[in-house]
């Protein structure tokens, strides 16, 4: 949607979605006129909000009320807010994730600084990597055919599951099993290992050792169990009932029944996964505001994303809050999370 507003309008705008975000109540034209800095009358002040009205930028909920913001309008102030956007610091906050363990402990600890720092809903999303590298391996026997795997990646990747095996291994076979494929295929990817395993289970002279048959057995289903996959941190939902309970102008939007549907696509994280992907094309911030969701079911939401990378893979963190929430701290914290992510993991 192209717009073409005067600097009286836009400034009118700005104040007026800025004042809306804050006290989520409608604005009024007197109050415009006192607070814009325009050193404008009401009657002119009127004039510019009715103009603003007509190219659908600002509406009015009531016939006595003052105006709130539509969609479009929302995006023509957060993308002022992109345009002029300057970079934060974020020391303190990378010595914080330097903390971290491992690469999931990062992702749990950044959206959950996200959450805080935004009192939004925070994510934090990094797709399965296909060059992820088999660096150790290891089995423990849980009680009965249940075994516990532990496969470490590259990229300091941690996975752990428990099995349900075809037959019992007892110690010092799973211990043979770790040493065998630790010493055959380490350095692989695990796709590669996979593959290796299976063309090795299909060779003539393997069948003449049976432990080492039962090894390849367990090593291939320990890595089709850990088959790399998505990985997604969700933290701060608590903050959407707070908002939503706390302001009429959220109440209006933001129903039982919309809160129901945000928490199902939460739940199902491969359907939230699928919805971030097909919004991050391009490296940067990402922000889509209400309606321009493609699923009904968010047109009461915005969200703010930006990329990161560790090298070789590119993820996203985010908020998600409703269209009312306060751009101008998301959009900032959001790319500091991001930038900070970058650095930490190529190692600047």
């Amino acid at each position: 949607m192209t717009v073409d507003l005067t600097d009286r309008q836009r400034r009118i705008l700005a104040r007026l979605v800025s004042e809306y975000i804050e006290q989520g109540e409608p604005v009024s034209s007197s109050w415009l006129a006192g607070h814009s800095g325009l050193g404008l009358s009401s009657a002119t002040v009127r004039n510019l909000l009715a103009r603003l009205e007509e190219q659908g930028l600002v509406r009015q909920p009531h016939t006595s009320a003052g105006r709130i913001p539509t969609d479009a309008g929302y995006r023509l102030y957060v993308d002022s807010l992109l345009h002029s956007r300057r970079r934060q610091s974020t020391g303190e906050l990378e010595n914080r994730l330097r903390r971290s363990g491992t690469a999931g402990e990062l992702l749990e600890n950044v959206s959950h600084e996200l959450a805080r720092a935004s009192h939004q809903i925070a994510f934090a999303m990094t797709p399965a990597s296909p060059a992820a590298r088999l660096v150790h391996i290891n089995f423990v026997r849980l009680e009965g055919r249940r075994v516990l795997i532990t496969l470490v990646a590259s990229g300091n990747q941690i996975t752990h599951k428990a099995i349900e095996t075809d037959e019992e291994y007892d110690a010092p076979a799973l211990e043979r099993a770790a040493q065998y494929i630790n010493g055959e295929f380490a350095g692989l990817t695990l796709h590669e290992a996979r593959e290796a395993i299976i063309a090795r289970m299909h060779e003539d002279r393997m069948l003449y050792d049976a432990l080492l048959s039962r090894v390849l057995r367990l090593a291939q289903t320990g890595l089709d169990e850990l088959a790399p996959e998505d990985t997604l941190h969700v933290q701060g939902v608590s903050f959407l009932f707070e908002g939503a309970l706390g302001s009429s102008a959220d109440r209006e939007h933001v129903t039982l029944e919309t809160l129901r549907a945000l928490f199902e696509l939460l739940e199902q994280k491969h359907r939230l996964v699928q919805l971030l992907t097909s919004y991050i094309e391009a490296d940067g911030l990402t922000v889509v505001i209400g309606s321009e969701h493609a699923s009904p079911a968010m047109h009461p939401f915005s969200l703010v994303a930006s990329t990161f990378h560790d090298g070789q893979r590119t993820g996203t963190v985010g908020v998600i809050g409703p269209t009312r929430m306060r751009y101008q701290r998301a959009i900032t914290v959001v790319d500091g999370v991001s930038q900070a992510m970058t650095r930490l993991l190529e190692g600047n």
